[in-house]
């Protein structure tokens, strides 16, 4: 059984570095970790299963009034993937999973950013995990108070693109290939 639970949580971590890339792409500012969430959303035998990433960093360039001037990056440490369970989260830094020994990190580097109308926008990009790269696009709300720009969206993705997954787990009967990253990041002008 715990095999199933951790399987479950280290899709949805997958899916969380890619996010947590993404959305990060909108504000010249500061991203608070501490105030800010990046959680994955993957399911095993039909069970929900979320998990997040404790530890990235980013580069972040945005300004609403010319959004395709604007772009990102995100360095995402995968050895801080926490399932709430330190024998779950040791077993996502396997080799199966994200293999923390080889690929210590997943990045995304925006490659473009496009207005959808509104306050919303769609982030194009790299998304980088184990060692394979995806062109992804997430569709980011950006919601502006004062100084403070928070970035709100959620991005499927396939897991076995990026080989998380591996062995016994790339049987996507028992663990879906869809993991759906959601997000909610808060920056801060500097």
């Amino acid at each position: 059984m715990k095999d199933v639970k951790l399987s479950r949580w280290l899709i949805a971590g997958i899916s969380a570095a890619s996010l947590v890339a993404t959305v990060s792409a909108f504000a010249q500012a500061q991203v608070d970790t501490a105030k800010s969430t990046v959680t994955a959303t993957s399911k095993q035998m039909n069970v929900p299963v979320d998990g997040k990433f404790k530890k990235f960093t980013a580069t972040l360039d945005f300004d609403p009034a010319k959004p395709t001037a604007g772009n990102a990056s995100i360095n995402i440490d995968t050895s801080s993937y926490d399932l709430g369970d330190d024998s779950y989260n040791k077993q996502a830094q396997d080799k199966d999973w994200f293999d923390v020994a080889h690929f210590p990190n997943a990045t995304f580097a925006s490659t473009s950013i496009a207005p959808a109308g509104g306050n919303k926008y769609n982030v194009a990009g790299k998304l980088t995990i184990k060692g394979k790269s995806q062109n992804v696009t997430v569709p980011v709300t950006v919601t502006q108070q004062g100084a403070t720009q928070t970035f709100d969206g959620a991005l499927p993705i396939k897991r076995t693109q990026f080989d998380v997954g591996s062995g016994e787990w790339k049987d996507t009967s028992v663990v879906a290939d869809e993991v759906v990253i959601k997000f909610h990041l808060v920056a801060v002008k500097k």
